[in-house]
């Protein structure tokens, strides 16, 4: 969406006036709000609330201030800096796209929207808030803050992530956004439905679009926008071995660079105890001695992982030197991986030295 479209309608003024009152306008990425840290905040901020952004916004920044230090960096410090947001293909998605701004864009991000949007993990609604926050320009954003304003403000139902729903909803989106002050319009919707339009009890009475709200009117905020169909999260198993040497280090292995948690450092793997042994002879280790600490579990969004650590001293030393993919890891070097959350607290609750 390049042409601006006539949106004389009270939803854009009625929001702006919020956001000049009530807005946020303190975050780290507004100042200095340059085209890559908007880009980060984006990034950082699907599927992750405002709060939790934040600290390691700013610890990226400080290691990786720029597009040309993030493509130059190598992935392990990347995915180190990530660690704990989790959805961790963002964060190689964005190591991607810095590098092929490098290599086909001059090193910078491009300003041309197909462009941008096609860059790994933007995609539509990305690029527009990238350039509507970073250079003004006026593009509608869907994120799922907005899909629900939307949704309730003009009724839509059905799932947002239908085609059909989806395809209303960007319908809206464009009509609502004004042809001027972009970068705060996008900000103040994001930021309503963030702190008003929440999906629990959302604050109806300091909404500021609350007078033409459908949802509010009809008495439906609860049903809009609709959840996705319910479905039955599978739950499945694996056996972690927790394989540490006589000087506490752990025996870490990169995980294959694509499925769940890909190229993250990680525990060796087996689907179960019994198969334990295999799984340690593979890197050279020895779990004879081994005894199982208390199992745990971890939700993906679409399938439960049941873990059982079991720990074991590596009376034969591990071949770690000879394979790319092993690695000894004391405790103090855990924050500068990018391991798995689940995996991190492991590590961090094991139990001391025999």
């Amino acid at each position: 969406m390049n042409a601006a479209t006539d949106t004389s309608g009270a939803f854009a003024p009625a929001l702006l006036d919020w956001y000049d009152r009530h807005g946020r306008k303190n975050l780290p990425w507004q100042s200095p709000r340059t085209p890559y840290r908007v880009w980060l905040s984006e990034i950082m901020l699907q599927q992750t609330q405002v709060a939790t952004v934040i600290g390691y916004f700013q610890r990226f920044v400080d290691a990786l201030p720029d597009l040309a230090a993030l493509a130059s960096a190598p992935v392990d410090q990347v995915l180190g800096l990530w660690s704990g947001l989790g959805y961790y293909s963002r964060a190689r998605n964005l190591h991607k796209a810095a590098q092929l701004c490098v290599q086909q864009h001059g090193g910078e991000l491009p300003r041309d929207y197909e462009a941008l949007a096609a860059l790994p993990g933007i995609g539509r609604s990305t690029a527009g808030a990238i350039l509507a926050q970073a250079w003004g320009e006026r593009h509608a954003i869907l994120d799922g803050n907005v899909k629900r304003v939307l949704a309730r403000q003009h009724g839509v139902d059905g799932w947002p992530g239908s085609t059909a729903t989806a395809r209303a909803l960007w319908q809206h989106a464009e009509a609502n956004t004004p042809a001027t002050r972009v970068a705060d319009y996008t900000q103040a919707i994001m930021d309503l439905g963030a702190t008003v339009c929440v999906r629990s009890r959302p604050r109806c009475g300091v909404c500021p679009v609350a007078t033409d709200c459908i949802a509010r009117r009809e008495q439906r905020t609860a049903q809009l926008p609709a959840r996705k169909p319910a479905k039955t999260s599978p739950t499945r198993t694996t056996c972690m071995l927790v394989l540490r040497d006589a000087a506490g280090r752990v025996l870490l292995q990169r995980r294959p660079a694509s499925g769940v948690w890909a190229e993250l450092w990680s525990l060796p793997e087996t689907d179960s105890i019994e198969h334990a042994p295999r799984a340690a002879r593979a890197v050279g280790a020895d779990v004879a001695n081994a005894r199982t600490l208390t199992a745990f579990v971890h939700v993906f969004s679409h399938y439960r992982l049941e873990i059982t650590p079991l720990l074991a001293r590596a009376d034969v030393l591990p071949r770690a030197a000879d394979r790319d993919d092993l690695r000894w890891c004391a405790a103090a070097d855990y924050l500068d991986l990018g391991l798995p959350a689940p995996v991190r607290r492991l590590l961090q609750s094991l139990p001391e030295n025999d």
